[in-house]
């Protein structure tokens, strides 16, 4: 059958589809029929911020539909228990998240996405898996990394795509902690990329991905960007998510209150930039900013009583990076940090780790004067952001918290820290290590210098030899956590691309 471009442009608009009789009727001769098309998942769906009684499901449609979710305890979905949910509309880009309550903890939970349409019609199903929270002591597996389609490296069809992510499914994690630069709004991709050593890399591209990011759409179209890869997407659909912001989902080493200088931006404002940052970042991750302490990032996910996951936004209440050496300054803000104080001493889990989105005693450069994160080449006592940092530590030590451990991702290396008092600046309080993973998909680069001030040994490190290495010179990295259910014995595996364990670090349980 064939049909004029004015017929066919109608009902594409009209969301129907024309199709022979034949395909829709047994009657020879019928003429041929409207079939209203079927509502489609354009991006796969992901879970997050489990509980011991669910999790969020996220999920997008290419049109208006309500989302419906069916859980069961086997892939077979016998008996399946459904959940009837959010609209999904262009308000949102198509996204939209649904809170599961009422599953039984520590379980494998089978989920299954549909989309119904205003006609009735039904999308085909997309499936994904998770573990709700234990209630009692078990064995977990948390994964972290940062940093995914930057300096330039998109995509690659010729490698596969992103290949990261099918070597960290396969290692079956409970949880995966995503810490930060998620996506790369003020990193345009070109086609391909010559390397120094003559090779070339070939990205895929869009239209989003070909600018910075300005508008709410060009943001919308990052997260999109990286859920067009296969691996991606499939992880996403196995591994439960805790997500956090950086800097590059808005704009590189971003403060409050910055005004760019950049020719490649007309819009200078970072907070007018940050605000449609901060909404395409919420539609598109499975994550739901009522649940968060400030309506944002910041928040504890508790995992059973071996684990909870203290998550900080260090990036919305920060001080300008030019003012980093003050007496005092700020990282976190006053009210978070209060919080993650009164949090930690209230924690009764085994282990406790913090997700800060920057570390805490590497030197990261702003330009000449200014620093990007916690640390200000001062090898002294605490001074600028680092005095937030000292109160932190000092609480910790006069509260008798236990178990701590920091992981980070940003500087595109992976490295293990170890404070100690004994050779800090600033003594008042106890060993801590923390431990540094990335890039999924960037640029390599590193190592950084150590800022004194907390008494950092950098007792591993693996970086490339040259700046802004490209993903095929092996300088891709993934972080685990494995909590021994039985002994609460915390290992910490530093990762390649490939799987390899290129580092590993015991750390005995706390006695009570």
């Amino acid at each position: 059958m064939h049909l004029s471009r004015r017929t066919l442009l109608r009902a594409t608009a009209l969301g129907v589809l024309a199709v022979p009789a034949a395909a829709c009727s047994a009657s020879a001769g019928s003429s041929p029929t409207l079939v209203r098309a079927r509502p489609a998942l354009t991006h796969g769906v992901a879970a997050g911020d489990v509980r011991a009684d669910g999790a969020l499901i996220w999920a997008r449609s290419d049109r208006p539909a309500a989302m419906i979710v069916e859980t069961a305890a086997t892939e077979s979905f016998t008996d399946p228990v459904r959940f009837e949910g959010v609209r999904l509309t262009p308000d949102t880009d198509g996204t939209g998240r649904l809170r599961l309550t009422g599953l039984p903890a520590g379980q494998q939970v089978h989920y299954r996405v549909t989309l119904e349409g205003d006609d009735g019609v039904t999308s085909e199903a997309v499936t994904g898996v998770f573990r709700t929270a234990p209630g009692a002591p078990g064995d977990i597996r948390l994964q972290w990394s940062g940093d995914t389609a930057g300096q330039g490296y998109g995509i690659n069809p010729e490698v596969g795509g992103m290949r990261i992510f099918e070597t960290m499914a396969a290692r079956d994690p409970h949880l995966f902690l995503h810490s930060g630069d998620v996506v790369y709004a003020d990193g345009p991709l070109k086609e391909s990329v010559v390397l120094p050593d003559g090779r070339v890399w070939r990205n895929t591209v869009t239209e989003a991905k070909s600018a910075v990011a300005q508008t709410l759409d060009q943001y919308r179209g990052q997260y999109a960007y990286n859920l067009s890869d296969q691996h991606y997407r499939t992880f996403n659909s196995s591994v439960a998510q805790i997500v956090q912001w950086d800097d590059h989902e808005t704009v590189n080493n971003w403060y409050p209150g910055e005004v760019l200088s950049a020719e490649t931006y007309s819009e200078k404002s970072v907070d007018v930039l940050a605000q449609r940052a901060f909404q395409a970042f919420h539609e598109w991750l499975p994550i739901e900013p009522a649940e968060a302490v400030d309506g944002r990032v910041y928040r504890k996910i508790g995992y059973g009583p071996l684990l909870d996951v203290f998550v900080l936004d260090m990036r919305t209440y920060k001080d300008a990076n030019g003012i980093n050496t003050g007496p005092a300054g700020q990282i976190l803000g006053a009210v978070q940090k209060d919080w993650l104080i009164r949090e930690l001493g209230a924690s009764t889990a085994t282990w406790k780790i913090i997700a800060n989105d920057l570390p805490l005693g590497v030197v990261v450069p702003d330009g000449d004067t200014a620093f990007e994160g916690v640390a200000n080449r001062d090898p002294g006592q605490p001074s600028g952001r680092e005095s937030e940092i000292a109160q932190v530590l000092s609480a910790i030590k006069a509260g008798g918290v236990t178990g701590t451990v920091w992981l980070t991702a940003d500087v595109h290396y992976t490295a293990a820290h170890k404070y100690s008092p004994g050779r800090a600046a600033y003594q008042d309080f106890d060993e801590f290590w923390e431990f540094v993973s990335g890039p999924l998909n960037a640029g390599g680069f590193g190592p950084n210098d150590l800022d004194p001030t907390f008494g950092p040994e950098a007792v591993f490190v693996h970086a490339p030899p040259a700046p802004n290495s490209s993903p095929l010179d092996g300088y891709q990295h993934f972080g685990e956590v494995f909590i021994d259910g039985e002994t609460s014995e915390l290992r910490v595996d530093l990762l390649d691309a490939a799987g390899v364990v290129l580092f590993s670090q015991v750390l005995e349980p706390p006695v009570r």
